[in-house]
């Protein structure tokens, strides 16, 4: 049983995510300001926080990359804001998911489990390739402990971009579908219109000290999906 936290400030759309979630099997409650959410996610205890942006004390953005200070829980921004920016912005953020109002209990089912699915415990074979550490040139990647470095230094990667790199370590050289890393990494299938992966390939690249259009590591496959492979 999953412990949500909704933060959302409709009173009526407030209780209709809260009814869905426990209707879902979760133990669900509500807040309706940022400052409030950042005080239940710093005591810890939740498993999944659905995120509205529209928030009457801050931003949910700045809000985001706030409760990203305190923890890691899997963040799911559910608002109206359905416009490429704000998506962008709010996986920029941190978020782990996005999810445009207005939507059906079925689909805000699907987007949590495959956020906690994700979350959960890492399986037997996940488990043997924790120890596993994945030397590409300058670039270290620890699978155990969930460092990486690049000349000696270590870089600081969200859980996502870690996952996504981690995935493509554990066979470099080959190119990784986008499809798999969608099911790899954030547990579901991917849509035409979905720029979740190029968001976070982005930002991963440029801890990497890289762009798209001069990689060293992450190169793009057009049509295909992504590869890494040592410098040269």
């Amino acid at each position: 049983m999953s412990r949500a936290l909704v933060v959302e400030d409709d009173p009526a759309v407030q209780a209709a995510l809260v009814h869905a979630l426990r209707g879902l099997g979760h133990v669900a409650h509500a807040v309706g300001t940022a400052a409030a959410a950042l005080r239940e996610a710093a005591v810890g205890g939740l498993d999944i926080v659905v995120l509205d942006l529209g928030l009457p004390d801050l931003d949910g953005v700045a809000a985001l990359r706030m409760l990203r200070g305190v923890s890691n829980v899997p963040v799911l921004v559910a608002t109206a804001r359905g416009d490429e920016e704000s998506v962008v912005r709010s996986l920029n953020a941190g978020a782990d998911d996005y999810i445009v109002k207005p939507f059906s209990g079925t689909h805000l089912a699907a987007r949590i489990n495959a956020l906690l699915r994700r979350s959960k415990s890492p399986s037997a074979q996940e488990d043997a390739e924790r120890e596993d550490v994945v030397e590409l040139g300058a670039l270290r990647i620890d699978l155990g402990t969930r460092q990486v470095a690049l000349d000696g230094e270590a870089l600081e990667l969200s859980r996502r971009e870690f996952d996504l790199l981690a995935h493509l370590a554990r066979q470099p050289g080959r190119v990784v579908g986008r499809r798999e890393l969608f099911q790899a990494v954030w547990g579901r299938a991917t849509t035409a219109d979905d720029r979740t992966l190029d968001v976070h390939t982005s930002w991963l690249r440029r801890k990497l000290g890289e762009t798209a259009a001069a990689p060293r590591y992450l190169h793009t496959v057009r049509g295909v999906g992504y590869r890494l492979t040592a410098p040269g």
